[in-house]
């Protein structure tokens, strides 16, 4: 498919440049040239973007979008907001099989799925060091792009990294509680999501530290029943957990919790960066599915014109789960106020530190949390983190392309995949303009605003039922 968009103004986001006035040609899915204005062709073909700002296509890098029976509406709100890309965080060998069979095909009608991992690990399978080791040579011969662990036990996790680091496969995902960031980093971590999750990296960020880590270290992991169809019960509960994982959150915890947030020390966290930054330790923070965790009676999450592209069934689960938040104790809710602050002064530093990050939402399943606005939603997060608006736009395009070891995505320039955002503002000078989303181009096909709302009615419209 070929593109002509003509006077558009062009971001570099290696150093937030822009090339003005200038025309973009795309062929069979790539661009195929940038020259000055009328240079192309005729000044009358294509399509005039009067000086709008073109930028690399936006990738929400924590997604769970082939969780859902049909993902379509899920693509086309992701689509309609700018996204091109996602990296999936929850697979199976069945999806692995699926996409070796070209199940998954690069097309104009849904984001590029970047990355695809195999089976979560659970204490299901990855009980003890040996069971671990095992899983993990198997994603990886299965084709996994790469290992994401949750609830595993710290005496199993140094088992996991040194299976990873050794057939050559990334292994990342919920930092297990009772091992340190730094530690993990120097075994090999290769990425670290939702900070943590739950007190996370903060467990290394205070003057209180180690009697932090003594105490994690004393707490019994997670334990599942082992029967015949026992991963199934388990997969039918996984909704209800993460849906809102705070609401799981023991009095314990938050009591250490309100231990690392009074002994909030920057001088841990510049400290914590350095190791992370050395090793290559990438970050997904996912601010804006902590916030909804943590601060979910906000009245901004409910009132969210976006709900209307949900489905009655998700909005009752959600009213649900906050009912079940609002229950908490109003000291619990209060502990999260302020440790989602001090996350927020985390992120600034760890970015300062030189951590490299990318964004990610954590759509679909969290409370709260719309596919596309989400990740729209996680820029302002980063931005009032301190972030300049320049490493939010790099962490959305051209760092989530490192990360994914794509050399074709990310930038603006001849032979890049032709997946961009047009915006009716300079991104680089406020993070309000990745907002302004005039048009889209995904695999070299242009949409404008008008047939983006197209697809937001429609997508409302079955919803609703009409």
């Amino acid at each position: 498919m070929n593109t002509l968009l003509r006077n558009a103004n062009v971001v570099d986001v290696r150093t937030g440049d822009v090339r003005r006035g200038v025309d973009i040609e795309t062929a069979d899915g790539r661009i195929a040239a940038i020259g000055e204005g009328g240079s192309a062709a005729a000044s009358s073909a294509g399509v005039d973007l009067a000086g709008a700002y073109v930028v690399p296509g936006y990738n929400d890098m924590h997604a769970h979008t082939l969780q859902l029976d049909d993902p379509s509406g899920a693509y086309r709100l992701m689509l309609a907001h700018g996204v091109t890309g996602y990296r999936q965080m929850a697979g199976s060998p069945q999806l692995l099989a699926r996409r070796a069979a070209g199940g998954f095909p690069d097309t104009v009608d849904a984001p590029a799925l970047l990355l695809l991992p195999g089976d979560l690990l659970t204490p299901l399978n990855a009980a003890s060091p040996e069971a671990v080791r095992e899983e993990v040579r198997r994603q990886h011969a299965q084709g996994a792009d790469f290992v994401k662990m949750a609830f595993i036990a710290g005496s199993v996790y140094p088992a996991a990294q040194e299976e990873a680091n050794r057939v050559g496969i990334p292994l990342g995902g919920h930092l297990p509680g009772p091992i340190p960031a730094e530690e993990a980093s120097r075994l090999g971590i290769g990425f670290i999501e939702h900070l943590g999750p739950g007190l996370g990296l903060l467990s290394s960020c205070n003057h209180d530290h180690a009697a932090i880590h003594e105490q994690l270290a004393a707490e019994k992991p997670m334990r599942l029943p082992r029967f015949p169809g026992a991963g199934k019960l388990f997969a039918k509960l996984i909704p209800r957990i993460v849906v809102n994982p705070s609401l799981r959150t023991s009095a314990e915890t938050v009591a250490m919790m309100r231990r690392a947030v009074d002994a909030f020390d920057e001088d841990r966290v510049r400290a914590l960066a350095a190791v992370l930054a050395e090793n290559g330790t990438w970050q997904c923070a996912t601010l804006v599915r902590v916030r909804a965790s943590q601060l979910s009676d906000e009245p901004a999450w409910a009132e969210n014109p976006a709900l209307r592209y949900m489905s009655e069934a998700t909005l009752k689960f959600w009213d649900r789960t906050l009912e079940r938040y609002r229950r908490l104790p109003a000291s619990t809710r209060e502990v999260f106020r302020e440790l989602y602050a001090a996350q927020l002064r985390l992120v600034r530093l760890l970015d300062e530190g030189g951590v490299p990050m990318i964004a990610g939402s954590d759509v679909t399943g969290a409370i709260w949390l719309v596919p596309g606005e989400s990740l729209h939603r996680e820029f302002d997060e980063l931005a009032g983190a301190g972030i300049p608006p320049l490493r939010v736009l790099q962490m959305t395009t051209l760092d989530a392309a490192r990360f994914a070891g794509a050399d074709d995505l990310g930038l603006v320039e001849p032979g890049y995949r032709a997946d961009l955002v047009v915006l009716d503002a300079d991104p680089t000078a406020d993070v309000s303009a990745m907002h302004r989303v005039s048009g889209v181009v995904r695999a070299g096909r242009y949409r404008d605003r008008a047939e983006l709302d197209r697809m937001l009615e429609g997508v409302a419209a079955e919803r609703s039922g009409g």
